[in-house]
């Protein structure tokens, strides 16, 4: 059977040319259909790209306006030109070089196929057109619909909703045109960013928030900083805590304690490796056991300590090494030999008979020499010494005992020791000579007083009396019958007003002299009399002021003031309007009462009892409150009213204080003999402490103008100390002992009871127990 097909005249040579002009032209046109879908799919992959850089940027910049169709036909030509960057790396609708080399070479070996593919390729293209275009109008409407739903359900807890990323660092898609994928799987674009050096300078000078911006990496989009977010991270970047509200400084929450619980903190079973061998350690004693095996370890020696071990200790002694040592002590040297010692002495080394009795009659240690010295015709002769082993053995016992460590003598000059002070002549004037003596009373003097003016003294004694004196010629001016002891008197120190504190038994009396000018008695009176209505007190007052009459009045007193136990100190203020007064009692808090002439009115500075109270003094300047009890002295700001200080006198009872007129200086003495001196701005210990007197110290005092203060005891002395304050804190105060004034006599194991400085002049007072007052000068 014989078939025939079109073509089959023609010749095979002419028949087979013509197959190879099909097939040349036929694929041919396969190229051209191909370039144009690569083409087709080039522009469908640039449009899929602007649309999606165009939904970035509506979602980072939110802009609300859709672009134009004219826009979107620049925007084609602009994302050709600028998608350059990455035109690379955009393989998503594109085959590569090797794969059309063999989709060619299919080609061209396959003949019968080729309408076929030229079928399949143009339902290809549209099946792929028609894709593109759903894509698009699926991805608008999404973009449309991410627009209209993209804050309806705002929360700050949630993730922010521009990021699609996720919390991933962001440099891992540095060196990548995309930073993450959508939910069909494909990639997100990074937004190109046009801003350059330039823009971002003109940005900073006319952007007022531009230094309060930030670029958030995961979404790409610029921030602008709230005030609270700035305040925020201004406390983190001083170390502080986020929440202002947060105290960092909550009590402890004691979770452990020295209680045995009945229940465990924790129930956690032990760990299995707590029951298994360490393999660490394993390893380590499997190192050592084979180090040992291998003897590159070797066990300690055991010295046999059955048998001594001697040595000698100077033995081999190398005196260019030894001596480089600090502590090396070398060996002492034998004595050389002398003629006592020779075998044929000189005649004045060989004793007599009359020496040689004395010797015999000699204990050895007195002996001058342990042995007699003989005379020899030669050196034969010479026996044997008899003491040759007793006195290596002494010189054994010599080097055994001799001290193994150097002592270094300290040569110091006695001289040295001796602190240098300045001369008494450069530390003028101080007092040096009892002057006058103030002859008068029958009794114990306790308590002098000068007024301010200088020119009048004040004493109390135990007679009952109060006298005034004239200081230059020890006149007694006035006599005042109080009917008691006097423990206690102080001048006014206000120099405008006439008035003396009187501390007798369980009252202070108000006195007015009346030796002052006529204008300041009238004042000083006129200042008693003025009537006050006094403050309505609660409850009972421990404290009553009265008006004296009768043969008080006549005397000067004019007021008293009652108390419920007996005074035993009374001291001023520097203004002259208060008064404070001490009455010792341990068992009660009602030891110190502060008074106010001008109103009346007294009130106790203390609620607790803080100890036996000795004495009280007001600061000279400042608005302080001096507290001496029998081991501390307290000063309290009267303003704050609290205490600011406790100083530590270190004595066992203390009698009396004073207080420097600078303020910053306290000295006080005590019954142990002891006086103390305090500087404030240094420490609360003693500063410097003197022990000059033999027995108790009665009394301490400052001079107002003159470096000086002084102190008196019962051994009868007074003495007068020079003590220099500088202004200069780095230079410590200059105490020096200048005087000591003797002159009273003691009575009943008493001497000296109270010393008190002229306020103008280089003199001290002092009373005693003698019943004298005496004015050294």
């Amino acid at each position: 059977m014989i078939l025939h097909y079109p073509g089959a005249d023609v010749p095979r040579h002419t028949r087979v040319s013509a197959v190879m002009e099909a097939g040349t032209s036929r694929s041919i046109a396969n190229i051209r259909i191909k370039e144009d879908m690569k083409k087709d799919g080039q522009k469908t992959a640039k449009k899929r790209h602007k649309i999606e850089d165009q939904e970035d940027q509506e979602e980072i910049f939110n802009f609300s306006q859709k672009p134009s169709e004219a826009d979107e036909e620049e925007d084609d030509d602009l994302s050709d030109s600028n998608d350059s960057v990455y035109s690379g790396l955009e393989d998503s609708g594109s085959e590569s070089d090797d794969d059309d080399d063999d989709k060619e070479e299919e080609e061209q070996g396959s003949d019968g196929d080729d309408d076929d593919d030229d079928v399949k390729a143009e339902s290809k293209l549209d099946e792929q057109g028609e894709e593109e275009e759903e894509e698009e109008r699926r991805l608008n409407k999404g973009g449309e619909e991410k627009n209209n739903n993209e804050y309806e359900h705002d929360s700050s807890d949630e993730e922010d909703i521009r990021n699609t990323v996720g919390n991933i660092p962001m440099e891992w898609y540095k060196d990548f045109p995309h930073i993450g994928y959508n939910l069909d799987g494909k990639k997100i674009y990074k937004p190109i960013r046009n801003k350059d050096e330039l823009d971002d300078f003109l940005d900073k000078m006319e952007n007022p928030d531009y230094w309060r911006t930030v670029h958030d990496k995961q979404t790409g989009s610029d921030l602008v900083l709230s005030d609270e977010q700035l305040e925020l991270v201004n406390r983190l970047q001083k170390g502080q805590f986020g929440d202002v509200n947060f105290n960092e400084y909550e009590p402890q929450v004691e979770f452990f304690s020295n209680e045995v619980m009945i229940h465990p903190v924790t129930n956690r079973p032990e760990h299995k490796r707590s029951f298994i061998p360490s393999l660490v350690e394993k390893e380590k004693v499997s190192k050592l056991v084979h180090a040992i095996k291998m003897g590159w370890i070797k066990p300690r020696r055991v010295d046999d300590e059955s048998r001594g071990h001697y040595y000698d200790l100077w033995a081999g002694e190398d005196s260019s090494i030894l001596a480089k040592h600090r502590m090396h002590l070398p060996a002492p040297k034998t004595p050389l030999p002398g003629h006592h010692e020779s075998y044929n002495p000189p005649p004045e080394y060989l004793l007599t008979d009359e020496e040689r009795a004395l010797w015999d009659q000699q204990d050895p240690e007195d002996r001058k020499y342990p042995f007699l010295p003989k005379k020899f015709s030669s050196l034969r002769q010479v026996p044997a010494y008899g003491r040759f082993i007793h006195e290596r053995f002494e010189r054994c016992l010599d080097l055994y005992l001799c001290p193994r460590q150097r002592k270094m003598r300290v040569n110091v000059d006695p001289e040295d020791l001796i602190p240098k002070l300045p001369k008494p002549k450069d530390l003028q004037p101080f007092p040096t000579t009892q002057a006058l003596v103030y002859r008068g009373h029958s009794g114990l003097v306790r308590s002098i007083s000068v007024s301010p003016s200088g020119q009048w003294l004040a004493s109390g004694s135990d007679d009952g009396s109060v006298k005034f004196w004239e200081v230059c010629s020890a006149r007694c001016v006035k006599t005042v019958q109080v009917g008691g002891a006097v423990k206690s008197i102080a001048w006014n120190p206000n120099p405008s007003l006439c008035l003396l504190a009187i501390a007798l038994d369980s009252a202070v009396l108000i006195l007015s002299p009346a030796l002052a000018d006529k204008a300041v008695v009238s004042t000083s009176e006129r200042f008693l009399s003025a009537s006050v209505d006094a403050e309505p007190v609660e409850g009972v007052e421990p404290v009553t002021w009265s008006e004296c009459e009768g043969e008080e009045l006549d005397q000067g007193i004019h007021l008293r003031i009652s108390h419920p136990k007996d005074v035993h100190q009374v001291t001023w203020h520097t203004k002259g309007d208060y008064l404070a007064s001490v009455m010792p009692d341990n068992s009660s808090h009602l030891q110190v009462f502060i008074h106010q002439l001008s109103r009346r009115r007294s009130q106790n500075p203390f609620r607790k009892n803080k100890g036996l109270v000795q004495c009280v003094s007001f600061h000279p300047v400042r608005p302080y409150f001096f507290v001496a009890t029998q081991r501390s002295i307290r000063i309290y700001n009267l303003i704050k009213q609290e205490m600011t200080k406790k100083l530590q006198a270190n004595s066992k009872w203390i009698s009396s204080m004073a207080i420097h007129p600078g303020g910053d200086h306290v000295v006080c003495g005590s019954y142990d003999c002891r006086l103390s001196w305090f500087d404030l701005d240094l420490s609360t210990k003693p500063y410097k402490m003197l022990r000059h007197h033999k027995k108790a110290v009665r009394g301490v005092a400052y001079h107002r103008l003159y470096p000086l203060f002084a102190s008196g005891s019962d051994d009868g002395s007074v003495i007068v100390c020079h003590g220099t304050v500088y202004n200069d804190l780095l230079q410590n105060p200059l105490i020096v002992p200048v005087k000591v004034l003797r002159g009273h006599v003691i009575t009943h194991d008493l001497g000296v009871l109270d010393v008190k400085f002229h306020p103008t002049q280089p003199w001290v007072f002092s009373s005693g127990a003698d019943a004298t007052i005496r004015l050294f000068s």
